[in-house]
C-alpha cells in the first residue's frame, strides 16, 4: 500500500515539474505616440514579453527599463508587460531606451530604442537692475529650468538699428548661466534676451527665445564741447587756446583729456573745463580729439584745426660738396619770397648742433675734421624752421699704397692661392683700390684703408710682378705701390736614397749615402734616418741643390738596418724615399784571422803526432828500418797534407775556410766597385 503511494506521488511531481516549463521567445520595447515625441506631450514606454509554456499557469515577472544604461523604471507583475508613463515629456527625456525581463529565474532583455524629445522649454531672462548709467554694466541671468546640463546659453544685447551684440556661455554643471554687458555711449534703451542650445546626435537643438526685457540708460555727463580760439584765420606765430567742457551728473571720478594725433597734451581730473595755449606753427595743423571720462563711460569731441604758414623752410646751398681739405668753402642760407629773418649756420655731431656763423652766409677754410651734416635756422617772430641738412665731404689725398702678401713673405707655393692686401695710410675714404698682375688689372675694390686681392692661378714659370693703385675724390689723383715680386715656391716631388757599396759593406769600411729629388724649389732640407726598433736622424742639411752625398766612415755590425731619407722645402711638406737596407759583413782580414786561429792548431797536432809515430817505429825497427822508416813517413806527410785540402767533409765543419774564400771573391767585387764609386751608386735610380 505504501509502495503504491510513493509511486503515484513521484508520478504526481513528474507531471507538476512537466506543467511548469517555459522559455522567452522575445522582449520588445515601445514608446507610444512615437519614438520623436515634441517637448511637454505624454510619452510612454512599454515592455512586453512573449513566453512560451508547457501548460498554462501564472508566474511573476520583474519587468526594468533602462535610459541610457540607468534603471528609471522597475515593477513586478502577472502579466507579461508593462508601461512606464511620462506625463510632460522634456528634452532630459532623450536617450536610449532598454528593458529587461526576469521570471523564474530566467531573463532577457530587449534591443535598444533611441526616443528624441525635440524641442527645448523657453528660458527665463532676468535683469539684476532695470535703470543704469553709461559704463556701467548689466548684469543677467537666463535659466531653462525644466532641462538637463549640459547646456549651451546665448545671451543678446539688442539697440535700436543695430546688430544684437552675442554673448555664447557653455554650462556642463548647470541649468543656468550669468553673463554681464557694459553700457557704451550712445546705449540709451536697451533690451536683453536668451535662449538655449543642446546636443542631439552630433546636432544642435535651440529652444525658442527668452521673455525681452528692458533696460533704461541714463548718461552720467553730456558730450564735452570743444572750442580753439582764434576760431580761423590762424597764422604761425599766433597764440591759439583750447577749451573742453561738459556738464556732469556727478563730479567723483571725472577726468577730460585733449589730445593731438594720440598724443596727450593735457588732462584735468574732477574739473568740468580744460584749457590749454600754444604759439601756432605749422605742425599744430590737424586734428584734436577732447575726452571725458567717467568709470567705464567715454564721451569725445573733436575739432579740425588748419594753421597758415608764416613763411617757407629755409634753404641751405653750398658751393660744393665734395672737395679737399685746406680749400674754402661758401654756404648761403635763403628763403623763397621773404628776406627779414634771423639766420643762422651749424653743423651737426653725434653731440648736437655747433653754431658757426649767425648769418645768411658764411665763408671757411675746411678740414677734414669739418666732414657732415650742415644746416641753417631762420627765425621770424619766434618761429624757427630749419632747412633740410647738406652732406659736405672733405677729402685728404691718399698715400702712396704698400702692396703686401697677408701672410707675410713675398712667396707663394705652388698650387696654392696668393693673397695680396694693399694699404693707404693716409687718405679720406672711401678709396677705389685697383690691383695689377703685370700690365693687366686683375680687379678693382673700394673700401675704407686697404682692399684684398686672391690670385688663384699661380704658375711654376710666373715672372709677373704685383703692383696696386689708390685714389680717392682728392683732385690730386692716384698713387701708384711698388712692384712685388712673388717667389713661387715648387713643393718637393719624388725622394730617393742609394748608397755605395750597396746592400753589403764591410766592417769598418766607409759607405756613401746619395739623397736626391726629383723636383723642389731650393734651398732643400735633407735628412737621413736608419730604422731598427726605433728611427735615429744620422745626418742634416740644407742645401741649394737636388742631391747631397753623405759619407758614413767605419760602418760596423751595429749600422745594419733600413736606412731612408727626407726631404722638404719652404713648402713645408715632408717627402719620404723608399727605404733600402744595408747588411754590414765581416771584414777579408777579420775573416782569416778566424780561420788561422782554427788551422794553425789542427797543424801542429798533425805535426806532432806524425813525428810520435816515426819515433816509435824507428825505436822499434832500428836504424836500417829506421831509414826505410823515414822514407814512409814523408810519404805519409805527404798524404796526409794532400788529405787535408781535399777532404772537406773533414776540416771545413766551421766553415770559415769557405767564407773566408767567398769574401775573397767579394773583396774583389767590393775593389772593383771601389774604383767606380765616383761613376755610379748602386740602389739609386739617378745615380749619375
Amino acid at each position: 500500500m505504501y509502495l503504491a503511494l510513493l509511486v503515484i506521488f513521484l508520478q504526481c511531481s513528474e507531471l507538476y515539474t512537466q506543467e511548469r516549463v517555459f522559455t522567452f521567445n522575445t522582449v520588445e520595447i515601445k514608446v507610444q505616440p512615437s519614438v520623436k515625441v515634441k517637448n511637454g506631450a505624454r510619452m510612454s514606454v512599454v515592455c512586453h514579453a512573449d513566453i512560451s509554456k508547457s501548460t498554462d499557469f501564472q508566474m511573476k515577472h520583474n519587468f526594468t527599463i533602462f535610459k541610457n544604461g540607468k534603471p528609471v523604471f522597475m515593477t513586478v507583475s502577472d502579466r507579461e508587460g508593462a508601461r512606464y508613463e511620462i506625463p510632460v515629456a522634456r528634452s532630459s527625456d532623450t536617450g536610449e531606451y532598454e528593458c529587461t525581463v526576469e521570471a523564474g529565474g530566467k531573463t532577457k532583455s530587449s534591443d535598444s530604442l533611441h526616443v528624441w524629445v525635440t524641442g527645448m522649454t523657453k528660458p527665463i531672462l532676468t535683469a539684476e537692475e532695470k535703470e543704469v548709467l553709461e559704463g556701467e554694466v548689466v548684469k543677467l541671468r537666463c535659466e531653462l529650468p525644466e532641462e538637463v546640463p549640459p547646456l549651451y546659453f546665448v545671451f543678446r544685447k539688442i539697440k535700436m538699428n543695430s546688430t544684437p551684440k552675442e554673448k555664447r556661455v557653455f554650462e556642463p554643471y548647470r541649468n543656468f548661466s550669468e553673463v554681464s554687458f557694459s553700457v557704451e555711449e550712445g546705449d540709451n534703451i536697451l533690451y536683453f534676451d536668451c535662449f538655449g542650445k543642446r546636443n542631439v546626435l552630433l546636432a544642435f537643438e535651440s529652444s525658442e527665445h527668452s521673455n525681452r526685457t528692458l533696460v533704461t540708460v541714463k548718461e552720467p555727463f553730456i558730450k564735452p564741447t570743444l572750442n580753439a580760439k582764434p576760431s580761423g584765420n590762424i597764422t604761425e606765430g599766433d597764440r591759439i587756446q583750447f577749451e573742453c567742457s561738459t556738464v556732469v551728473a556727478r563730479m567723483r571720478d571725472i577726468e577730460i583729456i585733449l589730445q593731438k594725433n594720440k598724443t596727450i597734451l593735457k588732462s584735468v581730473k574732477d574739473e568740468k573745463i580744460l584749457k590749454y595755449s600754444t604759439v601756432a606753427t605749422l605742425e599744430d595743423s590737424g586734428e584734436y580729439l577732447c575726452k571725458v571720462e567717467q568709470g567705464r563711460a567715454s564721451k569725445t569731441t573733436k575739432l579740425n584745426v588748419v594753421v597758415q604758414e608764416l613763411f617757407p623752410k629755409p634753404i641751405l646751398s653750398a658751393s660744393t660738396s665734395n672737395l679737399d681739405e685746406n680749400k674754402e668753402l661758401t654756404l648761403s642760407c635763403s628763403i623763397s619770397g621773404f628776406r627779414k629773418a634771423n639766420f643762422s649756420i651749424l653743423r651737426k655731431n653725434s653731440n648736437g648742433e655747433i653754431s658757426l656763423k649767425n648769418s645768411r652766409n658764411l665763408t671757411m677754410r675746411v678740414n677734414v675734421n669739418d666732414t657732415g651734416s650742415f644746416i641753417c635756422k631762420a627765425e621770424v617772430k619766434g618761429i624757427v624752421k630749419e632747412s633740410k641738412p647738406v652732406m659736405i665731404n672733405i677729402y685728404a689725398p691718399v698715400s702712396k699704397p704698400t702692396l703686401s702678401v697677408v701672410s707675410g713673405l713675398p712667396e707663394v707655393v705652388l698650387g696654392k692661392p696668393l693673397r695680396l692686401i694693399c694699404r693707404s695710410a693716409m687718405g679720406t675714404p672711401p678709396i677705389t683700390f685697383r690691383f695689377h698682375k703685370g700690365n693687366e688689372v686683375k680687379t678693382i675694390v673700394t673700401n675704407d684703408t686697404y682692399a684684398t686681392f686672391l690670385d688663384e692661378n699661380i704658375r711654376q714659370n710666373d715672372k709677373k710682378g704685383y703692383k696696386c693703385d689708390a685714389r680717392n675724390n682728392h683732385s690730386s689723383g692716384m698713387k701708384t705701390s711698388n712692384i712685388l715680386n712673388i717667389t713661387v715656391i715648387v713643393p718637393i716631388r719624388r725622394a730617393s736614397l742609394g748608397s755605395i757599396p750597396y746592400g753589403k759593406v764591410e766592417d769598418g769600411h766607409e759607405t756613401t749615402f746619395l739623397c736626391s729629388v726629383e723636383e723642389g724649389s731650393w734651398p732643400i732640407h735633407f735628412r737621413i734616418f736608419r730604422k731598427t726598433d726605433r728611427e735615429v736622424l744620422l745626418f742634416e742639411t740644407s742645401e741649394n741643390a737636388d742631391k747631397i752625398l753623405w759619407r758614413k766612415k767605419a760602418m760596423n755590425r751595429q749600422d745594419t738596418g733600413t736606412y731612408y731619407c727626407m726631404a722638404s722645402n719652404r713648402a713645408n711638406v715632408d717627402v719620404k724615399s723608399h727605404p733600402i737596407t744595408i747588411n754590414v759583413i765581416l771584414a777579408v782580414w777579420q775573416k782569416g784571422v778566424i780561420a788561422a786561429s782554427v788551422l794553425i792548431p789542427i797543424a801542429g797536432a798533425v805535426t806532432f803526432a806524425s813525428w810520435w809515430f816515426l819515433y816509435k817505429k824507428k825505436k822499434a825497427k832500428g836504424p836500417s828500418v829506421e831509414m826505410s822508416g823515414s822514407a814512409l813517413a814523408t810519404n805519409l806527410t805527404s798524404e796526409k797534407l794532400t788529405r787535408q785540402h781535399n777532404d772537406r767533409d773533414y776540416y771545413s765543419g766551421s766553415g770559415y775556410i769557405e767564407d773566408s774564400e767567398n769574401h775573397m771573391k767579394s773583396t774583389d767585387e767590393t775593389k772593383d766597385s771601389v774604383e767606380n764609386r765616383h761613376s755610379r751608386i748602386q740602389g739609386h735610380p739617378d745615380a749619375t
